[in-house]
């Protein structure tokens, strides 16, 4: 009973009752259906630990630990309501839901990026008192040259610049940089139990336009094995728990089992003096509860899916070749962890595989085996609320397309032939898809 509901509302084909807005707006927020009473106390403490502020240790507080070098004081601050974030409008605005990834050329030990030696993996701009944030990333916006889309539509770009100001541990040097806005993070759970075998079957398929894809392997910090990559921009970390509990110690300097160190390089000599809430900040248990909250979250129902356009639309997303990534329909296996994601027929549109992107797209970092030109194909389910939601239309990794029409624009690479037969595509037939891609 619990599965036929589960796919019924991942795949409803019927247009749904009308909603209200404020309703709507908790679209990304709602446990998966049939979760039992017995699990709501986790799901709930969970998604307060996702919610909470933390503060500086020593603190009598359980949400003791922030720092001493970090993002934000929540998770839920680049992920509001456990949607996407955005990218500052200029050089004056701070990063509130985006941050920016730093390497150096070569691999680290474990195969994956070689952190800076003074910054590390990414640039925290803020620390505790006494301890000097690393800097700060202006972000400035560069137009680019429009292009002319069937039936004279005319179409401009924007593209980011990233300049380091304030930096407090001397010149960044040569340095491959990415900034990345917060994902959502609804339907984690369900995306996880895809098994591996389907993602390998996936990439060995034939596809037509020289659509390829493959899997990153990376490194899993628990079973200390390279394994396959899902979750991430690049496919970079092997599971949701990982993706956790690198996220605390990364944005927010809370240590966990899976990551005991405190984010300070050996240039950072007050943040290694800097006081600890414990060994590890984030216990067990509390990295349990988030872990189940966040594999327990639903993907939110479609609507619309009958009105006309809307149905013309999602043909046009087949024939135009986009389904060939977004791929419109996978299937879960077997999950004992999370019983409510198993054997389900889910629809994210998405295969979980990296592909080449093409150079326009390209940050030049490479990631484990993801190069600079590759990115994991983005699932779309609740795309279409992003604006209603998140107050915002931002999208990819960096927020540069400002609506879902300049996303596609950007895409080049593998997705080349589907952008082109979108600019050929005739103004109506533009018109259902994008229809179709905001009924997601």
């Amino acid at each position: 009973m619990r599965r036929n509901l589960l796919a019924a509302m991942l795949l409803a084909a019927c247009v749904l009752p009308a909603q209200a807005d404020d309703a709507l707006r908790e679209a990304y927020t709602h446990p998966l259906p049939g979760l039992a009473d017995s699990d709501r106390e986790t799901f709930f403490r969970g998604r307060g630990l996702f919610r909470q502020s933390w503060v500086v240790a020593p603190a009598e507080d359980r949400a003791a630990g922030l720092g001493p070098l970090y993002n934000r004081l929540s998770c839920i601050s680049c992920h509001q309501k456990n949607g996407r974030g955005r990218s500052p409008d200029g050089p004056d605005e701070r990063m509130l839901s985006m941050l920016v990834r730093l390497s150096v050329p070569g691999k680290a030990a474990d195969g994956g990026p070689k952190a800076h030696p003074a910054y590390g993996g990414q640039l925290n701009e803020e620390g505790i008192a006494g301890v000097p944030g690393e800097g700060r990333a202006a972000l400035s916006w560069v137009e680019t040259k429009p292009i002319t889309l069937a039936g004279g539509e005319k179409v401009s770009f924007r593209r980011p610049q990233i300049r380091f100001v304030e930096l407090a541990y001397g010149p960044m040097g040569k340095v491959l940089t990415s900034p990345r806005i917060g994902q959502p993070v609804y339907g984690l759970g369900l995306l996880e139990a895809v098994p591996d075998a389907t993602l390998l079957t996936m990439a060995a398929e034939n596809k037509a336009d020289g659509v390829r894809g493959r899997v990153n392997r990376v490194w899993d910090a628990a079973a200390k094995q390279t394994v396959i990559g899902r979750f991430g921009f690049k496919s970079n970390q092997p599971n949701l728990r990982q993706q956790i509990a690198g996220a605390m110690v990364g944005d927010l300097g809370i240590t966990s089992t899976l990551f005991p160190d405190e984010n300070c390089t050996p240039a950072q000599k007050a943040c290694q003096k800097a006081p600890s809430a414990g060994h590890p900040e984030l216990s067990d248990a509390d990295l349990d509860a988030m872990e189940f909250y966040l594999a327990n979250i639903a993907p939110p129902s479609r609507r619309n899916a009958d009105d006309p356009q809307v149905r013309a639309g999602e043909r046009q997303f087949a024939s135009l070749g986009c389904a060939s990534c977004h791929r419109p329909e996978l299937q879960t296996g077997p999950n004992q962890r999370f019983p409510l994601t198993a054997n389900q027929r889910i629809a994210p549109y998405t295969d979980l595989l990296i592909h080449d992107m093409g150079q326009g797209l390209a940050d030049g970092r490479p990631d484990f085996q993801a190069t600079g030109r590759e990115w994991r194909t983005p699932p779309l389910w609740g795309i279409g609320l992003v604006p209603l939601v998140n107050e915002h239309s931002q999208f990819l990794h960096d927020g540069r397309a400002r609506n879902l029409q300049e996303a596609i624009l950007w895409h080049g690479g593998e997705a080349r032939t589907a952008r082109q037969r979108y600019v050929a595509t005739k103004p109506e037939a533009r018109k259902a898809l994008l229809a179709f891609l905001e009924s997601l």
